[in-house]
Parts: C-alpha cells; sequence; structure tokens
C-alpha cells in the first residue's frame, strides 16, 4: 500500500446519478468511489500513480431536494469540431434553444465527506518517481488549496471544498451506531473493458463505507 491522505470534502449540493435513470437525474445516498477518486484527480495525479478509495465517511445527514435543470439535448460531434479548427466558418459550435429541455433532477443537499485514500505506483513510473515525491507534492497541494480544475460533486454545477485533515483528527458521523444497507452502488468504469461500469454492494457501518479495490492493483 502507497502512502494514504485524509481530504474533507463538502458542498452545498451534490448529484451522484443513478445509471438506471435514463432522463430524469436522480442521485445515489453518497458519494460513488468513482466520483471520490475524481476528486483527488483534479487535485493531483499523474500517468505514474493510481488512486485507491479506502474509505467514505459520511458526516452530514442525507438530505435529498428536488430542482428543475436546463440542459441539452445532446453534445456537439468530434466532426464538426474538428472542422472548425481546420477553418470551416460554416459550422455551429453551439447549441440553440430547441436543443434545451428542462428535467427534474433529485440532488443532494449539504453534503460532507471524508475520503480516505492511497495511491500506487504503476507500471508507467520513471526514474525519478517515488512515493516520498509524489506523496509531498500532494499534501503541498491540498495544504494551498491548489488543483488542476476545480473537483465537483458528480457534474461542474456543484463545486467541491476540499481540506486535508491530519493524521489524528477525527470528525463524527451523523450516522455513528448506525448501520444501512445502500444497494448497488456504481464503484467505476473499466475503461480497458468497453467502458463495462463495475457495481458493488456497500454497507455503510457507523457513518464508514469500505470501499473494496476490485481491480486487485491493475492500472485501469
Amino acid at each position: 500500500m502507497g502512502y494514504g491522505v485524509r481530504l474533507k470534502v463538502s458542498g452545498d449540493y451534490a448529484c451522484f446519478s443513478r445509471p438506471e435513470m435514463k432522463v430524469e437525474r436522480v442521485s445515489y445516498d453518497v458519494m460513488t468511489p468513482s466520483a471520490a477518486r475524481g476528486i483527488l484527480e483534479a487535485i493531483y495525479w499523474k500517468p505514474s500513480i493510481r488512486w485507491v478509495i479506502d474509505k467514505i465517511t459520511v458526516i452530514n445527514p442525507i438530505k435529498f431536494e428536488s430542482i428543475r435543470r436546463n440542459e441539452l439535448l445532446g453534445k456537439i460531434s468530434m466532426n464538426s469540431v474538428k472542422s472548425a479548427f481546420k477553418g470551416n466558418s460554416k459550422v455551429k459550435l453551439y447549441q440553440s434553444t430547441d436543443d434545451i429541455v428542462q428535467r427534474s433532477s433529485l440532488l443532494l443537499k449539504d453534503v460532507c465527506y471524508i475520503i480516505e485514500a492511497h495511491f500506487e505506483m504503476t507500471d508507467k513510473m520513471g526514474e525519478t518517481d517515488t512515493v516520498e515525491k509524489h506523496y509531498n507534492i500532494m499534501l503541498r497541494r491540498c495544504i494551498r488549496g491548489q488543483c488542476f480544475h476545480r473537483p465537483y460533486f458528480g457534474t461542474r454545477e456543484f463545486p467541491v471544498d476540499f481540506q486535508l485533515l491530519e493524521s489524528g483528527e477525527m470528525i463524527e458521523s451523523f450516522y455513528k451506531g448506525e448501520e444501512r444497507d445502500l444497494g448497488f452502488m456504481l464503484w467505476d468504469i473499466d475503461f480497458k473493458s468497453n467502458e463495462t461500469p463495475i457495481f458493488f454492494r456497500p454497507i455503510m457501518k457507523d457513518g464508514v463505507l469500505e470501499v473494496p479495490d476490485l481491480f486487485g492493483g491493475e492500472n485501469r
């Protein structure tokens, strides 16, 4: 196991969309491991390291709020982007009002989690790559609030505030003393196998989700 970090992440809203909901956006009760990994990679990532989520602790009570949002029916094709890049001024690189539709979303409200994770070195590490080097860079970036792009809870509309926790610092979960079956949840996407979704069934005990490493140390 590589060096570990503990991050407190919070925000006003979050949407970790259930894939079985085809039209309306309905969030899982708790942040998914893939979303947690995305937050860490937004702060610091290199090809020579792989982030592994160990635990997710739910600090605040789980609250939902239903809102309506404007969404686009589609996205601009890659061929249109390439054509415009080559100088074709007739290509439309924006969506018209006819492409906008209102949809309902069931979001999480006032969320706060503690992410416990570690990173492992991959087969892409170079001669100058060491565990200590990447660990210290990650710590500095967390302390200074630096990131490659602003981390978010599910969609970019819901930005994340993050804070590095000291090793002995404890924050008690609202669900201490409780146990809850969260049902089947998306664990991550296996991009090497035709973007196959991988699911698992977490049990939240005392507000903590123990996250297995279903890739088994493989760099995916």
